[in-house]
């Protein structure tokens, strides 16, 4: 039987570069990881004081919405890592 013919495959060539990319600046925001982390600590201080003084701290009026709003803080802290590039 004979033998099929082998197709020799053409070398590939990269497209010219016609456009280079351009650099992308990323602004500086030095400002979003401390806030970041400020907004973290003091959600969970406030979720600790909370619990170790038996709802006498930080806000008494508020009762067990307290850790909603020690959630909150550690929630908003997250919202603003969003922003960190």
């Amino acid at each position: 039987m004979p033998k099929s013919r082998i197709r020799k495959k053409a070398d590939f060539t990269p497209p010219p570069a016609a456009k280079q990319a351009a650099n992308i600046k990323l602004t500086s925001r030095s400002w979003v990881a401390p806030v970041m982390l400020a907004l973290f600590l003091i959600g969970l201080v406030w979720i600790v004081l909370f619990y170790v003084t038996e709802g006498e701290l930080p806000v008494q009026s508020f009762g067990n919405w307290n850790i909603v709003a020690g959630f909150g803080f550690i929630a908003a802290g997250f919202g603003v890592s969003t922003q960190w590039k």
